[in-house]
């Protein structure tokens, strides 16, 4: 795929989505248990509609046509089953790429919410989504009324600039995900903000809460940290971005 900054993050989207998706099949590299949130069984997926400077899987999703292992939402809900039991986890995610990057991967995704709920009706599920297709096309948010599910939206910047800068992605679209969390609200779905704290100086992040806040997103917002990887350090180095110092 040929990149130029800044990009569409939609045209880049379907074009994600035409290499990672065959028919309701989707491309994944490996299955695991994580520590985050306490303990997730998870599924690690390749394609993305950014291309964000501090991503830990940034290769991944920048060459998702080098991998070639296509799996039903049957098939990750089983390994992602097998996984669960042999730790005892009743927590399942994907992560590691953008799980909504149109209709087919909204549909695979579903679908496997879906059958996770039906051979595991305890469980939970968390989305974790940069919330650009969702703001795109806001009647998806009422599809994802499901038991058991929640949604972490992942907000890219604080304002146009940052958020151009770190994903690398056209700044007008800085403000779809917050229509994403203001319409998943709105529907009922739980959800909540995170933002790189290490970024962006704490009097920004304050103001940015309230903008948040202006914007009909309730719900606190959830601080976490840059993993400092050397391609990470490099990635951010390269767009002049500086990593906050004392965190």
């Amino acid at each position: 795929m040929t990149i130029t900054f800044p990009f569409d993050p939609l045209e880049r989207s379907a074009e994600t989505e035409s290499l990672v998706m065959h028919d309701d099949t989707r491309l994944y590299y490996r299955f695991r248990a994580s520590q985050y949130y306490g303990g997730v069984s998870t599924a690690d997926a390749v394609g993305c509609s950014f291309l964000c400077a501090y991503c830990w899987n940034y290769d991944r999703n920048l060459h998702p046509d080098r991998y070639r292992t296509f799996y039903s939402p049957r098939d990750v809900a089983s390994k992602l089953m097998n996984v669960a039991d042999a730790r005892s986890l009743d927590l399942y995610r994907v992560t590691g790429s953008e799980p909504i990057l149109g209709e087919r991967s909204f549909d695979h995704l579903v679908q496997l919410i879906r059958t996770l709920s039906r051979f595991r009706p305890d469980s939970r599920f968390i989305l974790e989504t940069n919330g650009l297709y969702l703001g795109a096309d806001p009647e998806l948010a009422r599809l994802l009324r499901i038991p058991g599910l929640s949604v972490r939206v992942s907000l890219k910047g604080i304002d146009e600039k940052s958020f151009e800068r770190i994903t690398g992605a056209r700044k007008e679209y800085f403000y779809y995900p917050l229509a994403a969390l203001s319409e998943l609200e709105k529907q009922g779905v739980p959800a909540w903000p995170a933002l790189m704290e290490d970024l962006f100086p704490q009097k920004k992040i304050v103001e940015f809460a309230h903008l948040l806040e202006a914007n009909g997103i309730h719900r606190e917002l959830e601080l976490e940290k840059v993993q400092p990887y050397p391609h990470v350090i490099r990635n951010l180095e390269e767009r002049g971005i500086k990593l906050r110092q004392g965190t």
